[in-house]
């Protein structure tokens, strides 16, 4: 009996003990199982529209970003040029301990010796105390128009960095259209591919049942498996391919790194066929931004002819002096820290730069160059418009021509190819044409699938030589 109740006792402690490994694997397991739960959530790719990629690349691109910012910045200036109408009002308090030592006679203006007012009382090394404060209201009444002209130049210089962010902007959103569409086309690539794969596999397996019941030669398969290969190849170039376009639409909107799914939305049809009336070119962002490059260098100019003028200012002054030293004869007024002698002031003052002509004139020769410069740029900025204008519409008409005719380029390969392999099956014809009808398919499969890409890349295209991409957008809106 004691026996029976020792295995007993055993038995309950293997139990438990196996309950307890038992208890501990499951904890394990639950603890892998969420931690690959959290890795895969961590790691899902983001769902991506291409009116989310335009809305990205708009808000989170860094040159756009900038551009935006240097635009406030010179719109800011605007206000500062403003300033200028404004009076300057100085005040100034000062208290020193000093010699009182004066002498007759001329000193040059400078910025070292300080100078000392007062009689010729002889030579001390004795100091006092000394102060001075004091109020100085001055307006320049009259600038002969500089003011205004500075403001003007301040105003072309918004207009340009203005012009100069939509530009920046415009080309921003169309890169990171381009890039959707790009890793669109190199999704279809990959696709095609892997499908060239799979019917090469297949055709292999084939073909080695027939090398192994004699019924083909070994060359056939050498040239099946070698088929293979090459499509194999292929595959992971445009795996590759595919893996670089989506790192380059990740950096367009802004979010490098990310791990990006598209969705095509309306990419999957074909637009509309566009007006073919023409763009006008001077509401092109470039030419904008041009034209407000030869504004500011022609307001540059007038505020250089204003500048070589008198100057007129309105002044006047309140103040107070302070001292300690002692004039023989007279009594002591004060500690030298108390302003105990007063004097206001009100004038006129009228200067004029009589040798600053010689400099005015050299930066006008040289602003006059760089207006001709913003002028032969604008032009060369007209010519590119136009030229991308005509290649839009030259490039509209192909795709859409190549859009309808890539179906019947598909249907005819997939005829041949079935052909070419019935007949290889029958022993009519060799695997050289079969491999030469398989590869035809393989291309007519990848640009069927990017020539409706190809329209909507040439829509873009007429959109962006028009500078403005609403055409494009309401494309995508279109039911």
């Amino acid at each position: 009996m004691p026996q029976l109740n020792g295995h007993c006792v055993l038995g309950d402690r293997d139990r438990n003990q196996r309950a307890r490994w038992l208890r501990t694997a499951l904890c394990l397991l639950g603890c892998m199982v969420n931690g690959a739960v959290l890795s895969a959530q961590t790691q899902t790719p983001r769902v991506l529209t291409l009116l989310e990629a335009l809305d990205l690349a708009r808000r989170n691109y860094p040159p756009v970003k900038e551009v935006r910012a240097r635009a406030d910045a010179a719109k800011e200036n605007v206000d500062v040029a403003r300033t200028s109408y404004l009076p300057r009002l100085d005040v100034l308090w000062q208290g020193n301990r000093a010699t009182r030592n004066n002498v007759f006679g001329l000193l040059l203006p400078q910025s070292i010796v300080p100078p000392v007012s007062g009689p010729v009382l002889g030579t001390s090394y004795d100091s006092v105390w000394g102060s001075a404060a004091g109020v100085l209201l001055s307006w320049q009444a009259v600038d002969f128009g500089l003011r205004r002209a500075n403001v003007e130049v301040a105003r072309a210089q918004a207009s340009h960095a203005t012009a100069q962010a939509a530009l920046t902007e415009l080309e921003s959103t169309a890169a990171a259209a381009d890039a959707f569409l790009t890793v669109l086309a190199s999704d279809e690539s990959v696709r095609a591919a892997r499908a060239n794969v799979d019917r090469l596999d297949t055709f292999a397996e084939s073909v080695r049942t027939l090398v192994r019941n004699q019924l083909r030669p070994g060359a056939d398969e050498s040239r099946a498996d070698a088929e293979l290969a090459i499509a194999r190849n292929q595959l992971s170039q445009a795996v590759q391919t595919s893996v670089i376009a989506r790192a380059a639409l990740a950096d367009a909107i802004g979010m490098a790194g990310t791990t990006l799914t598209l969705d095509p939305g309306p990419l999957a049809r074909l637009p509309s066929t566009p007006a073919d009336g023409k763009s006008d070119v001077e509401s092109h962002p470039a030419v904008r931004a041009a034209s407000a490059a030869v504004q500011t260098a022609e307001a540059r100019e007038r505020a250089l002819a204003r500048t070589y003028a008198p100057r007129v200012d309105l002044q006047t002054a309140f103040s107070g002096r302070g001292t300690g030293a002692e004039v023989p004869g007279q009594p002591l007024q004060g500690d030298g820290l108390s302003l105990h002698v007063p004097n206001w002031a009100v004038g006129v003052t009228v200067s004029f730069p009589i040798f600053e002509v010689f400099a005015v004139n050299a930066r006008k020769r040289a602003e006059t160059q760089n207006e001709l410069a913003e002028r032969a740029r604008h032009e060369q900025v007209v010519q590119t418009v136009t030229t991308q204008q005509t290649r839009a519409r030259a490039l509209m008409t192909a795709a859409r021509e190549i859009a309808q005719n890539t179906p019947i380029e598909l249907k005819a390969a997939a005829d041949a190819e079935s052909r070419a392999r019935a007949r290889y099956s029958s022993g009519l014809t060799t695997v050289t044409e079969v491999a030469e009808a398989q590869q035809l398919l393989t291309q007519a499969e990848a640009d069927d699938a990017v020539a409706r890409l190809g329209v909507w890349r040439a829509w873009l295209a007429l959109a962006q030589a028009g500078g403005d991409l609403t055409p494009f957008l309401e494309q995508l809106h279109r039911p």
